[in-house]
């Protein structure tokens, strides 16, 4: 098998671009005739990334305007919950999937495809049973509820192996805990674009967001701690 037909594993050149970014902006997008601008907001910011949730039915045109005309940025789609929008997904140009849980069946259906997977997990449960189909990077969700960095901290000592993408919660305050651990790939942040912003096309804020999250990204990195 390829890294990216491998149950649950993110293929190293997207590994390499989550660990540059060190936040993945969160995107509700309810008009996608919005979806260019928001890339090219979040790109001239210094974050060639987005995730699109799909929590709005404008999500998946979203995604295919998005691949079609901003193909610089690493196209990812959120809250993928069933076999049918892993495959939605692919075909509008995604080149990763998240979800906010672990459904086993969804995981095995990305592998099957090809289409890299980071499947959602809470406990120390669902790490193992993500484990036990080849996930090597995993979402912490909701992770502030879960008890923030001091969570990360405490998994990452039995599973060392583990990479982790904590999501929910965090503030641009609060980052830089995260990113100090070398075991955190990048954080989720739906701060950086706000649907309301998104709605009225304040994209010259969520481009000022973008930039400030770059340069939280890079202090927290230089300052990393020898820990996982």
């Amino acid at each position: 098998m390829t890294a990216a037909q491998h149950p649950g594993t993110v293929p190293p050149g997207v590994v390499d671009r989550l660990r540059a970014a060190g936040v993945i902006p969160v995107v509700e997008i309810a008009d996608a005739g919005r979806a260019l601008a928001l890339a090219q907001a979040l790109e001239a910011g210094g974050l060639a990334l987005v995730e699109i949730t799909f929590r709005t039915e404008a999500a998946a045109e979203a995604l295919r305007r998005i691949a079609r005309d901003a193909p610089a940025i690493l196209l990812i789609a959120g809250t993928v919950k069933s076999t049918h929008l892993v495959d939605v997904a692919r075909n509008a140009g995604a080149s990763l999937v998240i979800s906010p849980g672990l459904n086993l069946q969804v995981v095995e259906h990305a592998a099957a495809i090809g289409m890299p997977m980071i499947p959602g997990v809470a406990t120390p449960s669902e790490i193992e049973a993500a484990m036990s189909v080849g996930a090597t990077t995993v979402k912490l969700f909701p992770i502030e509820p879960l008890g923030g960095v001091k969570y990360v901290q405490a998994v990452s000592g039995p599973y060392q192996e583990m990479a982790w993408t904590p999501t929910g919660g965090i503030t641009p305050e609060g980052l830089p805990g995260y990113l100090q651990l070398k075991s955190v790939l990048a954080c989720g942040g739906s701060w950086v674009a706000p649907r309301t912003d998104v709605a009225a096309g304040n994209f010259e804020a969520i481009a000022a967001r973008a930039a400030r999250a770059v340069e939280i990204v890079r202090g927290a990195r230089e300052s990393k701690e020898d820990i996982r």
